[in-house]
């Protein structure tokens, strides 16, 4: 699992001349250290007397930050193992109609999960991204700035998603699919530089007051 990995044997398999894992997997990393930060930001809140009137948000923060944390993680693996399943898909023999039906068919299957991976890590990012619009105003005044960072490792994490979602929509068959992936990935990206905006905008509002 690419997730129990230390950090320099993940940085090591990412610069390996391999396909996996790659910017999927990369993507939902940044989305899971958003997360981090987030949590983080949260804890160096609650308790303390200046913030008991965002008690209560805060918390709820700290829960769903940890909730997304541990989805993007899975996603980490689930992206990896997606375009995996792609590269065997393809390499399954087409020397006979049966032969060639079944491997169309695997084909179809693995390039739907390759392309439902970044979405699900592209969502999460969006998520995160709202939280820390909510965070930046409510959260304590000295970690602010790691709210913007978690913000933007989201917003990253969010386009580096939407990448691998358009790069596998040709290889779609299903029609529906292919509309309904496109669609969504275009709202991603729209919803993606308002929350950039909103996210950064609360921070510097934070971080300007006197």
């Amino acid at each position: 699992m690419l997730v129990k990995s230390t950090l320099e044997q993940f940085t090591e398999r990412l610069a390996a001349g391999t396909p996996t894992p790659g910017g999927g997997s990369a993507a939902a990393l940044a989305g899971s250290l958003s997360a981090s930060l987030l949590q983080m930001v949260c804890d160096l809140t609650l308790g303390r007397e200046k913030y008991k009137q965002h008690e209560a948000a805060v918390l709820l923060i700290k829960r769903r930050s940890g909730s997304l944390r541990k989805d993007l993680l899975m996603l980490v693996d689930r992206d990896a193992e997606a375009y995996d399943s792609v590269l065997q898909a393809r390499r399954l023999p087409k020397g006979t109609a049966s032969e060639e039906a079944a491997r169309r068919e695997a084909l179809a299957r693995a390039n739907l999960f390759a392309t439902e991976a970044p979405l699900a890590t592209a969502e999460a990012c969006a998520a995160l991204m709202g939280l820390a619009i909510e965070l930046a105003f409510k959260g304590n005044l000295n970690a602010v700035s790691d709210v913007g960072s978690a913000a933007l490792l989201a917003y990253g994490g969010l386009r580096a998603a939407v990448m691998n979602v358009r790069v596998n929509l040709p290889s779609l068959q299903d029609e529906q699919s292919v509309s309904r992936a496109r669609a969504k990935a275009s709202r991603l990206e729209v919803d993606a530089e308002k929350l950039r905006e909103q996210a950064l905008e609360a921070v510097a509002s934070r971080l300007n007051r006197p």
